[in-house]
């Protein structure tokens, strides 16, 4: 009896390799290098800071809550706007006093596949990255780290979520309070879209067009900067940034209508003078929901983008049909966004915040 069962699980386990195998083989050769570039269903985690639902749910307040803002009037999602593109699809964004920031806001969704943060890769994870705009004057304004801190102890019910996500001593401290809201941001990954499904072998899961624009897009070369899950390059250990100069080619009258040569880029922080001009790679998934576009938001549509890449770093005038290919390619790119339940936050007679 036990030699006939193992004998028929051994058959199914033929039968299921070989139907892999057999679904392997049917795929094109534009869908096995595509293989390459699906995102997966799971966001990397660094082993500091473990998924729990706790830290995630706790994450999601503190990722609304404009009371981590000075005038209690901006929170992360002001500038990151995940019950939409991730992104706020302005320019710059604006925080606390309606500042204008120095840069667009990038989408929030699969930056937990980056391996560095900002568009100067400034922060090399997504924990230094969420304790930035907390103190930035011009986003959210706290004077300090300390101040965050004092804010959030001062409301009860975080005292009992930290204590409960961060047990020990002392579990409301800056560096909790970022674990947290990183937890929750590696939620935010779009698997599923067209692409990704096409990829993993529906052969009609996106247009012809998309798939002559996949295809283009490895002719022309965009693929050699945005290669990789998150079409940001190479897989990267956390902190090692993927940067290119931007713009490339400099004569063009993209360069002075977009004004792409005034951010210095990577060079504000490490003040080298090899750094300037540098940025870290963008992510194309979702690219179409986030308009305008670039460092500097000064480029409004999707197929204008598309030409000033071509012309900026490849130094290639693409035709209309090239751009339209590029263009459905880059929509096939769009994500399944989780779903977001807006969490309530409490109201607590002893919080201070000053009034704007």
């Amino acid at each position: 009896m036990k030699s006939r069962f193992k004998k028929s699980i051994a058959i199914i386990g033929f039968i299921a390799a070989w139907d892999v195998s057999a679904k392997a083989r049917d795929l094109s050769p534009d869908q096995q290098l595509a293989k390459t570039f699906a995102l997966p269903l799971k966001a990397p985690e660094p082993e500091t800071n473990k998924y729990s639902k706790t830290k995630v749910d706790l994450g999601a307040k503190l990722f609304f809550d404009p009371r981590l803002s000075l005038d209690g009037t901006v929170s992360c999602n002001s500038c990151h706007n995940v019950m939409a593109s991730g992104s706020d699809n302005r320019p710059v964004s604006v925080g606390i006093k309606g500042q204008l920031g120095g840069r667009s806001a990038p989408t929030v969704f699969n930056a937990a596949f980056l391996s560095v943060q900002f568009w100067d890769g400034r922060a090399s994870s997504l924990e230094d990255q969420a304790k930035g705009p907390l103190t930035n004057p011009m986003e959210m304004g706290m004077p300090d780290h300390g101040a965050v801190v004092s804010r959030v102890n001062s409301i009860e019910e975080y005292k009992a979520l930290f204590a409960k996500a961060f047990p020990g001593p002392n579990p409301v401290s800056i560096d909790n309070i970022a674990k947290a809201i990183a937890s929750y941001e590696r939620t935010l990954i779009t698997p599923n879209s067209p692409f990704d499904r096409w990829a993993r072998g529906d052969a009609k899961a996106m247009p012809e067009s998309a798939k002559r624009g996949f295809k283009k897009m490895n002719e022309v070369g965009c693929t050699s900067c945005h290669s990789g899950v998150a079409f940001a390059g190479p897989s990267l250990p956390e902190g090692t940034g993927f940067f290119q100069k931007f713009p490339t080619f400099e004569n063009n009258p993209y360069v002075s209508k977009y004004d792409l040569k005034s951010d210095l880029g990577r060079a504000k922080v490490t003040g080298n003078a090899s750094d300037e001009h540098m940025f870290r790679v963008p992510t194309l998934r979702n690219v179409a929901t986030t308009a305008p576009y670039f460092h500097n938001g000064k480029v409004p549509t999707l197929s204008d983008a598309i030409r000033v890449m071509a012309k900026t770093q490849l130094n290639r005038d693409l035709t209309d049909t090239e751009v339209k290919d590029i263009f459905s390619f880059l929509e096939s790119l769009t994500g399944s966004v989780p779903n977001q339940q807006l969490p309530k936050l409490s109201v607590t007679s002893g919080t201070t915040v000053t009034p704007n």
